[in-house]
C-alpha cells in the first residue's frame, strides 16, 4: 500500500512521549533482576503454600510484563501479570478491574479465557494477578495476517485471504461477541468483585483512551471522574465520553493545535458533539427514533429500534481484537486474555461491526482513512455472514437483542453509527471521524470546496451563543500555551475549575 503524508490520527504530546519512553527505559533494567524474579518466586510460593521456579524467558508486553511460575505439583504453570511501570496508567485499579472482568467472563461464560487464581492491588511486587497459563500456538492475528510477517509490527489482514478462511475465523471471534452481548448490566462502569465473590457495576470505565490521555497527552487525572463513579444512562455516558474529547483539547499543551484555524476546527467540533450528547440525540442517532439529524430526514426505510438508554447495558472491550484472542495448531480458539479495557457500555457499542476486520485501525491506515473505509465495506459482508451464523447456530432462545446482532450491524454501518462509536472513543480519531463521516450526516451537506482549515466556519452558527462567545479567547490561549513547549503541571483544583469553565460555556441554554 502507498503510503500518505499524513494519517488521520492526531499527535499526541510529544514531550510527554519522550519522558514515557525514558521512564521505561529506566524500568526495564529492573524486569528481570534476579531479586525481583526472586519476590514474585516468594509470592507465588506463599499463594499456594508450594515451591514455586520462575521460568524464562518473560513476556513485555504493551501494558504488562508477564512471568511464567513452575509451581510443585501444580498444573499447568501460572502467569504473573504485573502492570508496566511508566506503561501502565492507574495500576492499582486497573488490576482489580481487570481481574474482576476475567474472573465474571471465566465464571458466568462460555468463553475460554484464563482462569484467575490470586490478584492484588498491593503486594511486595506491586499490583498483580496470578493466573493460570494457556498453552496456545499463536494468535488470531497471526493467522488473518499475511503469512511471514514480523511478528512486531501491527498486522493487516492477508489481501490475499481466501473467502472461506476469512468467515471461518471471522466465525469464531463472532461466537465470543455473540456471548458477551448475552449479559446484561443495571450500570455503565468497570466490573469490581466483593469478598463473597459475587459482581457488580462499582467503579468508573477504565478505557484505552483514558490510558493514553494520562501517559501520552499528560492530561491531569483530577479532571478524569472519580474512581467509584458509575453511569446511570447511554445519554449520560455519551455526554462524559463528549466532554473528554474537550478535556484533550484543553489540557494537551503540545503537538495538537497547529495553527489558531486548526484550534478552531477542534473546538467548535468538539463543542456541538458536546450539545448532541446534552440534548439525548447521540443516543438515537441512526435508529428509527432519530427525528433530528440531516440523515434522518432523507432516509427513506425503517430502522431498527434504539436500545434501551437506562439500566440495561453490555459488556465491552476497547481491546477485544485478534491479537488478544490465542489458537492452538488447528486454529481453534483456546483462550480470550487481556480484559484490562473492558466494562460494561451503552448496548449502542455492542451493535456496531467490530473495528478490526483489517487488524489495523482508520485513524493509522497507510493507504488513509477513505482507502480503509473502502477495503473494510469489503469484508464486512463476510463478517456479517459469520455472524449470522453464529447467531443461526445459537438459536432463537440466545437472542440477545430484539432484532439480530448482525443488522442492526449491517445498519450501523449504513447509518455511521460505527463512526459516531469510534469517534466517542477514541480523541486522537476523532476529529478526522467527525468531519469526515458524521458532520454531514448530523446537520447536512456543507458548502462546497470549503479549505480543511476552514470546516468550523460552516457550523460556528450552531453553537451555542456561550460556547461562540467563548472561541476567540479559548483560542487566543491554546496558541499560546503552544509557543511554550514544557509538560505543564496543573493543580488538582486549578485544572477542575478550567475545565468547568469551559464547559459551562458551551452548555445548551
Amino acid at each position: 500500500m502507498p503510503k500518505t503524508m499524513e494519517n488521520a490520527r492526531q499527535d499526541f504530546d510529544e514531550l510527554a512521549w519522550d519522558k514515557n519512553d525514558e521512564e521505561w527505559e529506566d524500568a526495564k533494567k529492573a524486569l528481570s533482576k534476579k531479586s525481583l524474579c526472586r519476590r514474585l518466586e516468594l509470592l507465588v510460593a506463599e499463594k499456594f503454600g508450594k515451591p514455586a521456579t520462575w521460568i524464562t524467558p518473560m513476556i513485555i508486553g504493551g501494558f504488562n510484563n508477564l512471568y511464567r511460575i513452575r509451581v510443585e505439583d501444580f498444573s499447568p504453570d501460572v502467569l504473573v501479570r504485573r502492570p508496566s511501570v511508566s506503561q501502565a496508567q492507574l495500576p492499582e485499579e486497573k488490576t482489580l478491574r481487570e481481574a474482576a472482568t476475567a474472573k465474571y467472563i471465566q465464571q458466568n461464560t462460555k468463553i475460554p479465557t484464563p482462569r484467575v487464581l490470586f490478584y492484588s492491588d498491593f503486594s511486595d511486587v506491586g499490583p498483580f494477578i496470578i493466573m493460570e497459563r494457556v498453552e496456545n500456538k499463536s494468535t488470531l492475528s497471526h493467522a488473518l495476517t499475511t503469512p511471514g510477517v514480523d511478528r512486531s509490527i501491527t498486522h493487516a489482514l492477508d489481501p490475499n485471504i481466501s473467502q472461506t478462511t476469512l468467515k471461518d475465523l471471522y466465525l469464531k471471534v463472532a461466537n465470543i461477541i455473540l456471548e458477551l452481548s448475552y449479559h446484561k448490566f443495571t450500570r455503565i462502569g468497570s466490573l469490581v468483585e466483593a469478598d463473597d465473590g459475587s459482581f457488580s457495576v462499582g467503579g468508573r470505565p477504565i478505557t484505552q483512551n483514558m490510558s493514553d490521555m494520562l501517559q501520552l497527552a499528560n492530561i491531569p487525572s483530577a479532571v478524569f471522574s472519580p474512581e467509584h463513579k458509575t453511569f446511570r444512562s447511554s445519554d449520560e455516558y455519551y455526554l462524559n465520553l463528549a466532554q473528554g474529547h474537550l478535556v484533550q483539547l484543553i489540557f494537551q499543551q503540545n503537538d495538537l493545535v497547529k495553527s489558531a484555524d486548526d484550534c478552531r476546527n477542534k473546538y467548535v467540533a468538539r463543542q456541538l458533539f458536546c450539545q448532541l450528547a446534552e440534548q439525548g440525540r447521540l443516543s438515537i442517532f441512526g435508529f428509527a427514533e432519530d427525528n433530528w439529524s440531516a440523515q434522518a430526514r432523507t432516509k427513506t426505510s425503517k430502522l431498527l429500534p434504539a436500545p434501551s438508554n437506562s439500566d440495561s447495558f453490555r459488556l465491552y472491550g476497547d481491546d477485544l481484537r485478534p491479537g488478544n484472542i490465542l489458537i492452538n495448531d488447528a486454529n481453534e480458539v483456546v483462550s480470550v486474555i487481556d480484559w484490562e479495557f473492558t466494562y460494561t457500555a451503552p448496548t449502542q457499542f455492542v451493535l456496531d461491526p467490530p473495528w478490526w476486520l483489517l487488524l489495523d485501525t482508520p485513524e493509522m491506515w497507510d493507504a488513509g482513512i477513505d482507502n480503509w473505509a473502502e477495503n473494510y465495506e469489503l469484508r464486512l459482508e463476510t463478517w456479517l455472514s459469520a455472524m449470522n451464523e453464529a447467531e443461526e447456530s445459537a438459536g432463537s432462545e440466545c437472542k440477545s437483542t430484539e432484532f439480530p446482532l448482525s443488522a442492526y450491524m449491517r445498519e450501523s454501518w449504513e447509518t455511521g453509527r460505527f463512526w459516531l462509536t469510534y469517534a466517542g472513543r477514541k480523541s486522537w480519531a476523532f476529529d478526522a471521524v467527525y468531519w469526515k463521516y458524521l458532520d454531514e450526516r448530523f446537520f447536512g451537506r456543507r458548502e462546497d470546496h470549503v479549505e480543511k482549515n476552514e470546516l468550523w466556519k460552516t457550523r460556528v452558527h450552531l453553537l451555542s451563543e456561550g460556547a461562540r462567545n467563548a472561541m476567540e479567547p479559548f483560542v487566543t490561549r491554546k496558541v499560546e500555551e503552544m509557543k511554550e513547549r514544557k509538560l505543564a503541571e496543573w493543580d488538582p483544583e486549578a485544572a477542575r475549575s478550567r475545565l468547568k469553565e469551559v464547559l459551562l460555556n458551551g452548555a445548551v441554554e
